[in-house]
């Protein structure tokens, strides 16, 4: 068969084609004219330029239609696979469901983006919109903190990965902002069980925060209610000792002064006993 002839064949399939779609849409006659882009989205055709497609997703993404753009970038990536337009539309699709707080498809999509171009100029941005959407699902500390550490693992992931990217700075923010948030989980409970006079599991929750996060904004307090839950055991040294740390560290906190008159109530002062897990725990603190 000729070239000539074969153009024409594949001509005439796609006429026929098109006549079919438009005879089985008639009864959508009058939706079709109300949505500018159902020809090319909407009808299940082939679409040979993905560069129309990709452009259509940028401009309803310019325009605040989201959805559509969605759809847009959602159109190249299936019909366009592992091409340079398909992994273009892979970025913004990812990014239109960030936007979207689709966070688990924004995810999904991030994901499989990784795992096809994992050196692309756009690895970095998207592992930062993988660590984004987790970010984005933290909930407060009363709630399951999976997502903190969802967070602290993807955005530890781009800080490693891609150091020179524009994106570290703040994905150490986030980070330190998910390390807080599972901090705060730890003394809720550690609360929880002191309240109830359960020292040793309160304990070992206060334990937890000094030795796993240790500069977090929970410090203060796990050292002060250490000092609080060793006294009530009548383990004094142990209660000198995160007193001890506690005011080195954070003189003019109002933790250290409540755990100083907590002691001094008792006759005793803070005093470190440099053999104790809190001493030795507190290389890890700023300022000892």
């Amino acid at each position: 068969m000729t070239h000539g002839k074969s153009v024409e064949m594949r001509k005439t399939a796609r006429m026929a084609l098109v006549s079919l779609v438009l005879v089985g849409a008639g009864l959508g006659v009058t939706a079709c004219q109300s949505d500018k882009d159902i020809d090319i989205t909407k009808l299940g055709m082939d679409v040979e330029n993905p560069q129309t497609l990709y452009d259509q997703g940028l401009a309803n993404m310019k325009a605040g239609n989201f959805n559509e753009a969605a759809r847009k970038f959602e159109a190249v990536d299936k019909q366009n696979p592992f091409t340079e337009w398909g992994r273009k539309a892979l970025v913004m699709s990812t990014f239109v469901k960030y936007r979207q707080n689709r966070n688990d498809e924004a995810i999904a999509n991030g994901n499989r983006y990784l795992k096809q171009y994992p050196n692309s100029d756009d690895s970095a941005y998207v592992q930062y919109l993988v660590g984004m959407s987790y970010s984005k699902q933290i909930a407060d500390v009363t709630q399951d903190q999976k997502a903190a550490g969802m967070t602290i693992a993807a955005m530890t992931n781009l800080v490693k990965t891609y150091p020179n990217s524009p994106y570290v700075d703040d994905a150490q923010a986030k980070i330190r902002f998910a390390r807080d948030q599972l901090a705060g989980k730890e003394m809720q409970i550690g609360r929880y069980y002191l309240e109830r006079k359960e020292y040793l599991a309160a304990i070992q929750r206060f334990r937890n925060v000094v030795e796993t996060y240790p500069n977090t904004n929970q410090i203060e307090e796990a050292l002060a209610r250490l000092t609080e839950a060793y006294y009530a055991m009548g383990i004094v040294e142990e209660a000198q000792t995160a007193a001890a740390i506690l005011g080195r560290n954070y003189p003019d906190s109002q933790w250290y002064a409540d755990s100083y008159k907590l002691l001094h109530s008792g006759g005793v002062e803070p005093r470190e006993n440099k053999s104790s897990w809190i001493s030795k725990a507190a290389g890890k603190l700023i300022g000892t």
